[in-house]
This record gives C-alpha cells, sequence and structure tokens, in this order.
C-alpha cells in the first residue's frame, strides 16, 4: 500500500477510535474495538488481536480472525520478543524468521506492538498478520504504537488482569 494512502487509513482509524473510545477506560472494549476497527479499515490485515501479559507469558485476548495460538511464552515467537524486548517489532517474511510460530499458516508478514499501561507495565502485545509479504512498515509501527498508547498507556484501565 502506498504511504500516503496508508497514512490517509490511519488517520481515519485514529479519528475513528478517538471518537469511540476517547471516554472508555475497560481493557476488554478498548482491544475488541481497535481490532474490529483496523480489520475494518485494512484489506490485507488478515489477523488482528491482542495477547495479554499472565504470569510472564501471553494469553490470547480479544481478536479477529482465523483460531489464534492460546499460549505464547516470552521466550517463543514474535510476540514473545516484542514482550521480552518491549520494541515492536516487524517481520517481513515470517517463514525466514526462525522465533515464528505458525499458528495460521497463511500468514506471511506479521507486525507486533507492545501495550503498556498507565504505569509503564506490558499488559499486552497488539499482534497483526498479513497473507502478504512484507506487508508492515515503519508507517504501520508509528501509528499502532500511537493508537495504543493512547488507548492504553495514557488511561487508568478498569478492568484488573493479573499482570504479574
Amino acid at each position: 500500500m502506498e504511504k500516503q494512502l496508508k497514512e490517509e487509513y490511519y488517520h481515519s482509524v485514529i479519528n475513528e477510535l478517538n471518537a469511540i473510545l476517547d471516554a472508555e477506560s475497560d481493557f476488554i472494549l478498548i482491544m475488541s474495538t481497535i481490532n474490529a476497527v483496523l480489520k475494518s479499515k485494512f484489506d490485507h490485515f488478515y489477523w488482528v488481536g491482542f495477547y495479554c501479559v499472565q504470569n510472564q507469558s501471553l494469553i490470547v485476548g480479544p481478536y479477529q480472525g482465523t483460531m489464534g495460538c492460546l499460549h505464547i511464552p516470552f521466550e517463543k515467537g514474535i510476540c514473545g520478543r516484542a514482550a521480552r524486548e518491549g520494541l515492536s517489532q516487524i517481520v517481513e517474511d515470517v517463514h525466514a524468521d526462525s522465533e515464528h510460530i505458525a499458528c495460521d499458516s497463511k500468514t506471511n508478514s506479521e507486525i507486533v506492538v507492545p501495550v503498556f499501561n498507565n504505569f509503564n507495565q506490558l499488559i499486552a502485545v497488539l499482534d497483526v498478520d498479513s497473507t502478504q509479504t512484507a506487508a508492515f512498515d515503519e508507517t504501520d509501527r508509528l501509528y499502532l504504537e500511537s493508537i495504543v498508547n493512547r488507548h492504553f498507556k495514557e488511561k487508568a484501565l478498569t478492568y484488573n488482569l493479573n499482570f504479574s
């Protein structure tokens, strides 16, 4: 997707999410809404979802797409790497990455963005997969990080998961 068009889509996503979620503080509602809006705006987003931190591993949370992995240890997968390092991961070809966990064989590229709460604790990762190779870039990273920061890090969330 051309950068200018991608940015227009993200501006539309951000405006829609802000209108819906600015007064929202429920963790599950925020995750579910972000998934729905992103999946509806970007045709090449094959799987969009959150993995929530629980006991030093990730468990699947709200998502849109095919069945996701249920449990991901921090030591495994692209999602685990994002959780371990606290940094977004862009993988152009998941089949060339030795840490990739094949939850769905149709996935060819992936971006994973760590999600922090207002105490700067890792609470989840946002995982977006595509059937296209090299579907994600720095533009995606910047906008997705902005979205999760606004709706998770800048708010006191009311849904209490065990984040230990």
